[in-house]
C-alpha cells in the first residue's frame, strides 16, 4: 500500500479554516486564561524575589543590629568588670590602711602600756630599794650609835658635809 500525497486544495482550505477557527478559539478562552495565569505568576514570583531582597536585608540589618548589640554588650562588661576590679582594689586597699591603722594602734597602745608598766616597775624598785635603803642605814645606826661619843661623832660628820656643799 502505498499512499500516494497529492494535494488538495479543498481539504487545505477547510483544514486552514479548522485551523484559524480553532486560533481564535483558543485566543478568546485559553489564551488569556494561559497569559494572565501566567502573567499572574510572574508578577507572585517577582513580589517573592522582592520580598525575599527585602528579608535579606531586613536579615542584614538584624545581624548587623545584633553584632553591634554585642559589641556594646562587651564592652558593658568589661567595664562592669574593669570597674568591679577597681571596686575590689579599693576595699583590699582600705582594708589593708584599716589593718596597718588598727595594728599601728595597737602597737602604740602596747607601748605605752609597756612603758607605764615599767615606770611603774621603776617607781616600785624604787620606792623598794629606798625602803630598803632606809632600813639597812637605819640598822647600821643602831648599832653605830648605841654610845653617846658616836652619835656626837656622826653628827659632827654630817654637819661638817652639809657645810661644805
Amino acid at each position: 500500500m502505498e499512499l500516494i500525497h497529492q494535494f488538495s486544495s479543498g481539504l487545505f482550505i477547510i483544514q486552514s479554516v479548522i485551523f484559524l477557527a480553532l486560533l481564535f478559539l483558543l485566543g478568546k478562552f485559553a489564551w488569556k486564561p494561559i497569559l494572565k495565569s501566567i502573567n499572574d505568576r510572574e508578577t507572585s514570583i517577582v513580589d517573592a524575589l522582592n520580598q525575599a531582597k527585602l528579608a535579606r536585608k531586613e536579615m542584614e540589618t538584624l545581624k548587623e543590629d545584633n553584632e553591634r548589640i554585642i559589641r556594646e554588650a562587651k564592652i558593658e562588661r568589661d567595664a562592669i568588670l574593669k570597674e568591679a576590679r577597681d571596686i575590689k582594689d579599693r576595699i583590699v586597699a582600705e582594708a589593708k590602711d584599716a589593718a596597718k591603722a588598727e595594728g599601728d594602734k595597737m602597737i602604740e597602745s602596747a607601748k605605752q602600756t609597756i612603758n607605764a608598766e615599767k615606770n611603774a616597775a621603776m617607781a616600785d624598785i624604787k620606792t623598794q630599794i629606798g625602803t630598803i635603803s632606809i632600813n639597812i642605814a637605819e640598822s647600821i645606826l643602831k648599832q653605830k650609835l648605841d654610845n653617846n661619843e658616836a652619835q656626837n661623832e656622826l653628827v659632827q660628820n654630817y654637819l661638817n658635809k652639809s657645810n661644805l656643799n
